[in-house]
């Protein structure tokens, strides 16, 4: 457990690349048990950071656990994790657009919000350059969240 510490500790690290790696580390370690769930309420809070970097961390994280939230702790801040569908920095709100699909996918109840949200995005608030790819990741999403 102290590694798991550890790795969620150096997601908020000013260094950008470690930080990272800490990252892709904590999203094997879910994607093979519920040890990184315990830090469920830590990548809550990342969600209000006003650096996009760590905002974009818990979004990956938060939908990395969807498959061990047994507690239903994603429904209760579905709404907050939603509004990064258009965070101010369209990166942010590219990864949690594209986090969308894996957390529907264990989470089948919340399908009707997520379709809702991506439905009412707004990309023309992106610089011109950015708004295709916005565009192109909403409707990627929804193919596959309406698959499932």
């Amino acid at each position: 457990m102290q590694d798991i510490q550890s790795l969620v500790n150096g997601l908020m690290s000013s260094d950008d690349k470690q930080a990272y790696q800490c990252l892709k580390q904590l999203e094997i370690e879910s994607n093979d048990s519920d040890i990184v769930y315990k830090f469920f309420e830590t990548f809550v809070k990342m969600l209000d950071n006003v650096n996009s970097y760590i905002r974009t961390r818990g979004i990956i994280l938060i939908a990395a656990n969807a498959k061990w939230d047994i507690d239903y702790k994603i429904d209760e801040i579905i709404d907050k994790y939603l509004k990064h569908i258009m965070d101010d920095k369209p990166i942010t709100a590219r990864q949690c657009i594209k986090s969308l699909p894996l957390m529907v996918k264990y989470k089948p109840d919340l399908k009707e919000d997520v379709i809702s949200a991506l439905y009412k995005a707004n990309p023309q608030k992106y610089k011109e350059s950015m708004q295709p790819l916005v565009v192109k990741d909403i409707q990627k999403s929804l193919d596959i969240i309406s698959g499932l």
